[in-house]
């Protein structure tokens, strides 16, 4: 049998929302991430505007590593722990 008879007619149907290439739950995170970034390196620590953005994406980065779980972190998978065990036999 052939799958041809079966035609996909909206391709994204059961994606995650993007915007772009990004994910659309990391939006407001992200925003989150900036705005205090913003405040705390730059109006707080008084550093440059490159500091403040290399702080901003070390930031972004991070968060999208931990909470993109089906993603990234969905792909290691653990190891089941074998041990050996010992019992006496009972006929």
């Amino acid at each position: 049998m052939r799958d041809d008879k079966f035609r996909s007619v909206n391709r994204i149907l059961g994606d995650r929302p993007r915007l772009g290439p990004f994910p659309a739950d990391q939006i407001f995170p992200w925003s989150v991430i900036a705005i205090l970034n913003v405040f705390v390196f730059n109006y707080v620590l008084k550093t440059s505007w490159l500091g403040t953005l290399l702080s901003i994406a070390w930031g972004w980065a991070t968060w999208w590593l931990l909470s993109s779980n089906q993603e990234f972190f969905g792909k290691f998978v653990a190891v089941p722990r074998i041990s050996r065990g010992y019992k006496r036999h009972n006929s």
